[in-house]
């Protein structure tokens, strides 16, 4: 497979290895390969995380120490309950975002806008509709990573949001019928890393935050809330080495690209809740990565009040317990835990300085707009209620900004280089020429109902150019494929007509047949579609039941090409379909992958068609010829009685193609793989070893946790001001009662409970081995570049084109995977002409990570 691949395949000296010093082994540790982490993985049923405590407290590493500064000034002004508002939402419905927190009047600290979403501004109008993660991991281009998250901060930033809830990598892909993955970029580690760094970078440079997601395991829709009979979310069972050479690889390189936010997810991690899980929180996350900026649950993920602030959480959205309840973990409860001294008052501080700073560190005062934010994520009328679910203030609501920009042209050649050839018998590019262009499915066509007919794009109807759910952006216009080849055929003169419906089978092959009469084309559109689990759509929740195509698009093909000698068949889908049977139809001439491309899905889709784009995409996935050729599954059934559903990662990092590679399977299409019209040939490998220093496990203590400010104990200070009148339903952070007990309205307030002592502890605390006390991302030495690998790629075609060299390493361990990706560059070469390919090999390339010493 890996040859086939078509790809770079370095080998690099034998001296490189370097073996850790012993360490002392991870306390309290459960995972089945603890004793010897290099020739076991894969968790076990019932796995359980150790406790991590106290949450460590930001310190400005790098180049958030200018952020922290100011942040520590200004919350040094802060009173209790202001600084309450800030870790708290207002309720759903209760401001203009999807999620809000509450402001600061007195100090002109507006309430923080949290919008959705990964692709686009969420729930208003005149916005871009960008192509999805997983179409521009598909072009392998960092320069086009950056540019889209650019474009996308740029449009939230003149919206008015402080906060984009993207990008994602969590999911991350583990099995191919996951619902939210076309959100993400990649099952692969490293490509998925690199994509977010660029993307956070390229969102944060616009002068708004970033928020990475879904923090972590978060892969799949079925039981992520629990179920009809089940209370608890389903608990994803990840030992210590997957966790950290799959799960968490982009995790850290979106740290270290200093986003500003991550948001903790709906699942379980090894059976204690994401939000409020120390170990994935706080040793991972804040000690290990060292991550400056603030944890946000998603949208009611928060499960406990004082375990979540001390497990490091620092955020709750959108602040109640269930949407519109006007009840809260946090809010008036939070008050009431500093007051009686079960959240130390350096912990909620250290929330708040974490808020702010990333306020401070991307900008957000020199970025302000008028009237933010200028919409209203309820309804798009001019003149509505501020507080949407009160109905209260009646007022302009929406501005109607038009922030596109001149980015529909970036998305169009975003979705053209994220387009991948699958196979072509010559039959492509077509020249214009065709005397008879026939065009077939309903994916080449309008949605009946509009582009944006179906809420939160909950239908198949139509082309697919986004799948469903909180991933997704009104469409400003859809430029469907009919319509774009239409036009490009009626510019030649030529003719063209189409069968949009699926099921017209008389039809469509009445047209296949005179066109191949004729020596036209067929051009046949399909899709499968997928999306977040609070929509079902044909049964499917969120996650698809299965790989097949949609709308019985196999009988589509088949029909055609039993009549069309000349078929090009064009998917649309959010991840691998099975085509075994019809990919090697001799009928069948060419096929594409367009993935999710946006609001010009058609003008893309016909730029590589015609020739005008040379197809440069490449897989960012494997295509399997069965179902089970994945090794991994989604849990559709309960596990575990009315218990937390159990789906045990017992693959560890053999996902995709280290899977496929592990068991010998061959694909139909491997990753990485795409054709071009041109052909690439290299030569000259060339491995360059670098001086380093040795790698040396990082030492020495924190500062103490910062106390800002007082607090003060007369609870009289803390109840709701005379002049104030509460909006319904509104997350406040007052008390009801002067009475600690009586406010919380806890029978069992005062007894029961207990908290992990260290949790309390604000002396100075020890950085890890794997940390750093540098800067965000972990243990700097293992950035540093010990090798670098050249070739040189020469166009051997006669038209220019883009080719992805792709950098693949064998570690050699008993268990490690047989190869796997570390590098890639996208090259655009003219014919005849040669490029050189570049690719620098760092430590943590080379490394593996041991759980006894808890160190690479």
């Amino acid at each position: 497979m890996t040859l086939m691949r078509g790809v770079l395949l370095a080998a690099l000296p034998l001296a490189l290895a370097q073996v850790n010093p012993p360490g002392t082994p991870f306390p309290n540790s459960t995972y089945p390969n603890s004793t010897d982490p290099l020739t076991d993985s894969g968790a076990q049923s019932g796995e359980t995380s150790p406790p991590s405590y106290p949450s460590p407290w930001g310190e400005g590493l790098g180049d958030w120490e200018a952020a922290y500064a100011q942040a520590h000034a200004f919350v040094s002004q802060l009173t209790l309950l202001e600084k309450v508002n800030l870790t708290t939402g207002v309720g759903w419905e209760g401001e203009k975002c999807v999620g809000n927190n509450g402001a600061i009047p007195r100090l002109g600290f507006k309430s923080l806008c949290m919008q959705d979403s990964p692709l686009g501004v969420r729930d208003t109008d005149f916005v871009s509709a960008f192509p999805a993660g997983v179409t521009i991991a598909a072009t392998w281009d960092r320069q086009l990573f950056y540019q889209r998250g650019y474009d996308m901060g740029s449009e939230h930033r003149d919206k008015g949001v402080d906060v984009q809830l993207g990008p994602v990598v969590g999911p991350i892909g583990r099995s191919p019928e996951g619902g939210r993955n076309w959100e993400g970029f990649s099952p692969d580690p490293v490509l998925s890393g690199i994509a977010v760094a660029q993307t956070v970078k390229g969102i944060q440079a616009a002068g708004i935050m970033s928020c990475t997601k879904h923090y972590i395991g978060y892969e799949q829709e079925h039981f992520r809330q629990g179920g009809p009979t089940i209370s608890d979310s389903i608990s994803s069972n990840i030992d210590d080495v997957t966790m950290h050479e799959l799960y968490l690889w982009p995790f850290a390189d979106a740290v270290r690209a200093g986003t500003a936010s991550v948001m903790c997810s709906y699942n379980q991690i090894n059976n204690s809740y994401a939000c409020q899980n120390s170990w994935t929180q706080n040793y991972l996350l804040k000690n290990e990565l060292g991550f400056q900026g603030f944890v946000m649950t998603d949208w009611s993920g928060q499960h406990s009040g004082v375990s979540s602030a001390l497990a490091g959480l620092d955020m709750t959205m959108p602040g109640d317990i269930g949407f519109d309840s006007g009840t809260s973990f946090w809010g008036p409860n939070l008050t009431i835990a500093v007051l009686n001294g079960t959240i130390p008052q350096w912990r909620l501080d250290d929330m708040c300085v974490r808020i702010v700073a990333a306020w401070y560190y991307v900008d957000r005062e020199a970025n302000q707009v008028e009237n933010a934010p200028n919409f209203s994520s309820w309804t798009e009328d001019t003149f509505g209620y501020l507080h949407y679910y009160a109905s209260e203030d009646y007022t302009q609501i929406n501005y109607h900004v038009d922030v596109r920009g001149d980015h529909a042209a970036n998305i169009r050649t975003q979705a053209a280089k994220g387009t991948v050839l699958l196979k072509n018998n010559g039959a492509l590019p077509l020249t214009g020429k065709e005397k008879l262009t026939g065009v077939f499915g309903s994916d080449a066509s309008e949605n009946q109902y509009g582009p944006n007919g179906c809420s939160d794009r909950g239908c198949d109807n139509g082309t697919l150019a986004m799948g469903w759910g909180s991933g997704t952006a009104n469409f400003p216009y859809l430029v469907t494929p009919l319509e774009a080849i239409k036009a490009e055929v009626l510019s030649n003169g030529k003719s063209i007509e189409s069968v949009i419906d699926d099921y017209a089978y008389a039809q469509q092959n009445a047209l296949a047949r005179r066109i191949s009469d004729v020596a036209g084309a067929c051009i046949v559109f399909v899709n499968a579609d997928a999306g977040e689990g609070y929509i079902i759509v044909d049964d499917n929740e969120g996650d698809r039941n299965n790989l097949t195509l949609w709308h019985n698009g196999d009988d589509l093909i088949r029909n055609v090409t039993s009549f069309c000698n000349n078929t090009i068949v064009v998917m649309h889908t959010v991840g691998p379909v099975l085509v075994d049977a019809w990919y090697e139809n001799e009928n069948v001439t060419a096929i594409i992958w367009a993935a999710i491309p946006g609001q010009e899905s058609g003008n893309a889709i016909t730029d590589i068609l015609y020739g005008k784009v040379n197809p440069g995409g490449k897989n960012v996935f494997t295509w399997g010829a069965s179902r089970g050729a994945y090794g991994t599954d989604l849990l559709y059934e309960p596990n575990n009685g009315a218990g937390a559903p159990q789906e045990d990662f017992a693959e560890g990092i053999f996902i995709d193609y280290r899977h496929f590679d592990r068991v010998g399977e061959t694909p139909i299409y491997e990753f990485g793989f795409g054709l071009s019209y041109t052909t690439f040939a290299y030569s000259n490998l060339q491995v360059q070893t670098h001086s380093a220093p040795a790698y040396t496990p990082t030492t020495g203590q924190t500062g103490s946790a910062p106390v800002l400010g007082s607090v003060s104990n007369n609870t009289a200070d803390y109840l709701l001001p005379d002049d104030i009148t509460p909006l319904v339903a509104y997350i406040y952070p007052y008390l009801n009662s002067t009475s600690l007990a009586a406010s919380s309205g806890d029978p069992q307030y005062g007894i029961n409970y207990t908290f992990p002592a260290g949790a309390y502890d604000s002396s100075p605390q020890p950085f890890l081995a794997a940390g750093s006390k540098v800067a965000p991302g972990g243990n700097q030495a293992l950035y540093d570049i010990l090798f670098t690998v050249t070739a040189t790629v020469t166009n051997t075609g006669g038209v220019a084109g883009d080719e992805v060299p792709q950098l693949y390493l064998s570690l050699g361990g008993p268990n490690d995977a047989k190869v796997v990706l570390r590098n890639f560059d996208r090259i655009t070469i003219a014919a005849g002409a040669s490029g050189t390919f570049t690719a620098d090999i760092t430590r943590r390339d080379l490394s593996n990570w041991d759980t006894d010493a808890q160190d690479w």
